[in-house]
């Protein structure tokens, strides 16, 4: 069946191929890994072939290419004292805590991550350096369930593959995995409530296999650390008390690597 769903994937891809540029994150083939490069201000510039991911807060992040993309995930209207205008900003509405109904007008690209109800919503926004992508996924709504109520986010960008998991609730099927593609880098909700269970997150985390995981969506210190122990056995632990990292397509690490960077409003120098 999963042999199946992949050869779908591939021939949907190939029948939009004069439409739209195909994703890099859904091939086969393997490819090289992620080198942490230095740390930098929002406003410095990114080096040539890097992105530069900064936790603003919550399920915010601010992530940036190299030609000046800049990206704000799970976007709510406020990102600091900062006069910073996205070019794009991607939402779920699972809580208000991840979207706004009022975005900033000046933003020129809106990606809300559903549409009308349980129809689901499809981005494929190429911005040339930067390619944005969703895959939808149910959520839990007034004691019931919402089909496609939710997106998870994929970014194409410098050669590697970002996720954000968005406000999962439930592990994503066969297809969905799929459609995801490779991932090099994914940020996951740990609040093991709200959201996925632990136990359930670390078994997704685990089959999309990314090199460097970065914890989202945490509410007390207890369940940030329910998370890290599960995971310790397989993924080295770095908390360094930092807000942002700035990641590379380069040699793969020894071992698939958490990064917990602490949550920090943007504010301009």
């Amino acid at each position: 069946m999963r042999f199946l769903v992949i050869l779908g994937l591939i021939w949907t891809t190939a029948a939009h191929a004069q439409d739209r540029r195909p994703s890099h994150c859904i091939a086969l083939a393997q490819v090289p890994g992620i080198e942490y490069l230095h740390k930098a201000s929002f406003r410095e510039p990114v080096e040539k072939h890097a992105v530069r991911i900064s936790y603003i807060s919550h399920a915010s992040f601010l992530i940036q290419s190299h030609d000046g993309i800049d990206v704000v995930t799970d976007y709510t209207g406020f990102l600091g004292v900062t006069t910073l205008v996205p070019d794009v900003v991607t939402m779920n509405h699972a809580h208000s805590t991840h979207w706004t109904a009022n975005p900033d007008p000046a933003i020129p690209n809106v990606l809300p991550g559903w549409g009308d109800y349980g129809l689901g919503i499809e981005h494929h926004l190429d911005l040339g350096s930067m390619l944005i992508r969703n895959v939808s996924t149910d959520i839990r709504s007034f004691g019931g369930v919402e089909e496609k109520g939710n997106s998870i986010f994929v970014f194409e960008v410098a050669g590697l593959c970002i996720g954000h998991l968005g406000h999962l609730h439930h592990e994503p099927n066969d297809a969905q995995y799929a459609a995801l593609g490779r991932l090099d880098v994914v940020m996951a909700a740990v609040d093991g409530g709200m959201s996925l269970d632990v136990p359930t997150m670390m078994r997704v985390l685990k089959r999309l296999k990314a090199q460097v995981v970065i914890p989202m969506h945490w509410f007390e210190e207890w369940t940030l650390s329910a998370f890290l122990t599960g995971m310790s056995d397989e993924y080295l632990i770095e908390n360094e008390g930092r807000s942002s990292l700035t990641v590379s397509l380069r040699d793969l690490p020894d071992r698939p690597t958490i990064k917990v960077l602490a949550p920090r409003y943007l504010q301009d120098p």
